[in-house]
C-alpha cells in the first residue's frame, strides 16, 4: 500500500551513510558486496545516501515486505532514474527496454515479449544442446580449462544462433570475432570505471579503453544494422530467431520497430544474456565440483532420465532446478532493482521524496538469515524444502520490469549444465573459497574457474 504524503511535510530519512560519494562509488566498484555488508552491519537494513554529482539520493533496503510494497506499487509512481542510468544507456543505447518507462515501457514490452515465451522455446532448446555439444567436443582428457571461457563461448554462440540469427558464413565470424574482443575489455575491473565516470570517457588515442569500446560498439551496430536491411529487403532470410521476429513485430497501431530499435534491444540481449548466463552457470560448475555430494545427487538424477528424455523432461529436474536456483541466490550477478520516485513514498515508515532511487538489494535480501539459514553456505536443498516469495527471491529483479529473458535463461542454464555433466567428468581446480569479481555491471567468479577434463563421456 503506497501512502502519499503532503509536500510541506518533514521527510524522515534512515540512517545516513556520511562517506563522500567518490569514496562510495569505488569502494563500491573495487568490493561492491563486502562494500554493501559492511553498511548493512553500521546502519541496518535500510539505509540512505544523500545527493551528490554521482548519484541522486538513494536508499539500499533489503526487508521483503518494503520489496513487495515497491514491486507491487501503481507503476506510474517511478521513472527510469537518468544520472543513475547513464551508465547502461553508454552500453546499451537510449531506445533499450530497461531505460524506458511508463506507457512507453508497456509498450514495447508487450511486443517484445512472444519471443521468449511458448513453442519457440523448444527449437531454441535444440540450439542449446547443439552449441554445447559442439563446444565440449574439442575437449580432451587431462585438458586444463576456465570453465567461464567456455561458458562465454557457449552462451555467444546461443546468443548468435537463437537471437541474431547467425549459423555461419563471414557476418557470424566478423561479428563473433568483434563481440569477444569488446566483452573482453569487462576482463579487468579497472577497465569498467570508464562506464561509472564521464570524466573518463575521453577518445585519447586508439588504445585507451573507451576509445576502443566506441570503436568496436560502432562495428557492431554496423554490423547489425546491415543485418536488418539484408532482410527487410529479402523477407526470404527471415526465420525464427528473435531478430527476424522483430522485423516482423508490430505495435497495437501496426506500426514497426525502426531499426535504431532493434540494434539497441539486440544489443541488450546480448549483453544482459550472454554475460549474466556465462558467469552463473561457471558458478554453478564451481559449486557442483566444489562439493562433491551435490555434484552427486545432480549426477544421480541426470542419471534416472529416459534415454529419450526431452528438453521438457529435463528442467523440470526438481535437484537441478535447486541448483541453478542456489546458484542464482548466493551468487548474484547483479546486485540491485533500482526504481525512481515521481511522486512521495512511505516505506518502512519513512517519507522519501521525488527524485530519490529506491534500490532494493538482490544480493543483501539472499543474504538474509531469517529467511536462508546460514546464508554463505551452497545448500541447494533449501529450495526443495520451500517455496520462497518473489520478494524474498529475485535474481531476475521485479514486478513490472521483471527480465524479460528470465525463462530463456534458465532454460539455458538447465540444458548446458545437464549436457556437459552427461558429456563430461570435470575435476576442480579452484577448490578453494571464490570471490566475485566485477565486470562492467555484471560479476563473474574471480579467475573463472580453473578445472580439469578428467573423462570424456559417450
Amino acid at each position: 500500500m503506497t501512502t502519499v504524503t503532503s509536500p510541506d511535510k518533514k521527510t524522515q530519512l534512515p540512517p545516513t551513510v556520511k562517506d563522500p560519494a567518490s569514496a562510495i562509488m569505488i569502494r563500491a566498484l573495487l568490493d561492491q558486496f563486502g562494500t554493501l555488508e559492511r553498511y548493512q552491519q553500521k546502519y541496518g537494513e535500510i539505509f540512505y545516501a544523500p545527493e551528490s554529482s554521482l548519484f541522486p539520493p538513494n536508499v539500499i533496503f533489503s526487508n521483503p515486505k518494503a520489496i513487495e510494497q515497491v514491486f507491487t506499487a501503481d507503476p506510474s509512481l517511478f521513472e527510469v532514474s537518468q544520472q543513475s542510468n547513464a551508465p547502461i544507456r553508454v552500453l546499451l543505447g537510449d531506445r533499450s527496454l530497461v531505460l524506458l518507462d511508463g506507457v512507453e515501457h508497456k509498450r514495447h514490452r508487450k511486443l517484445l515479449m512472444p519471443p521468449f515465451h511458448g513453442e519457440r522455446m523448444k527449437s531454441y532448446g535444440r540450439t542449446m544442446v547443439e552449441v554445447t555439444k559442439e563446444v565440449i567436443d574439442r575437449w580432451h582428457v587431462g585438458q586444463t580449462i576456465c570453465i567461464r571461457d567456455y561458458t562465454q563461448e557457449i552462451s555467444l554462440q546461443i546468443i548468435l544462433r537463437t537471437i541474431f540469427g547467425l549459423n555461419e558464413g563471414k557476418r557470424y565470424d566478423l561479428l563473433k570475432e568483434i563481440l569477444v574482443d569488446w566483452l573482453a575489455i569487462f576482463n579487468s575491473p579497472l577497465n569498467s570505471f570508464f562506464l561509472f565516470f564521464p570524466a573518463l570517457q575521453k577518445d585519447l588515442g586508439a588504445l585507451t579503453p573507451w576509445s576502443k569500446f566506441l570503436r568496436q560498439q560502432r562495428q557492431i551496430r554496423d554490423i547489425l544494422q546491415a543485418e536488418c536491411g539484408r532482410r527487410r529487403n529479402n523477407p526470404d532470410t527471415l526465420g525464427e530467431d528473435i531478430l527476424s521476429l522483430l522485423l516482423e513485430a508490430r505495435y497495437e497501431d501496426d506500426q514497426a520497430m525502426n531499426d535504431g530499435e532493434i540494434q539497441d534491444e539486440l544489443m541488450t540481449m546480448l549483453f544482459a544474456g550472454h554475460e549474466t548466463t556465462a558467469s552463473s552457470l561457471a558458478w554453478s560448475f564451481y559449486w557442483l565440483h566444489r562439493l562433491p555430494e551435490v555434484g552427486q545427487k545432480c549426477q544421480t538424477e541426470l542419471s534416472s532420465l529416459a534415454e529419450n528424455a526431452q528438453f521438457t523432461d529435463i528442467i523440470k529436474l526438481p535437484y537441478l532446478d535447486a541448483v541453478v536456483s542456489e546458484t542464482l541466490r548466493l551468487n548474484p550477478v547483479v546486485v540491485f532493482v533500482g526504481r525512481q520516485l515521481k511522486a512521495p513514498f512511505e516505506l518502512m515508515g519513512y517519507q522519501f521524496e521525488p527524485g530519490t532511487l529506491l534500490l532494493p538489494s538482490i544480493y543483501l535480501t539472499h543474504q538474509r538469515s531469517d529467511i536462508y539459514p546460514e546464508p554463505q553456505k551452497f545448500k541447494p536443498e533449501r529450495f526443495l524444502a520451500r517455496q520462497f516469495s518473489p520478494y524474498e527471491f529475485l535474481p531476475f529483479g521485479g514486478g513490472n520490469r521483471r527480465c524479460l529473458g528470465y525463462a530463456f535463461a534458465l532454460f539455458e542454464m538447465k540444458l548446458v549444465l545437464a549436457t556437459i555433466l552427461s558429456h563430461a567428468e570435470l575435476e576442480l581446480l579452484d577448490n578453494r573459497p571464490l570471490q566475485s569479481a566485477r565486470r562492467g555491471f555484471t560479476f563473474t567468479p574471480a579467475g573463472g574457474v580453473k578445472m580439469r577434463v578428467k573423462a570424456i563421456k559417450n
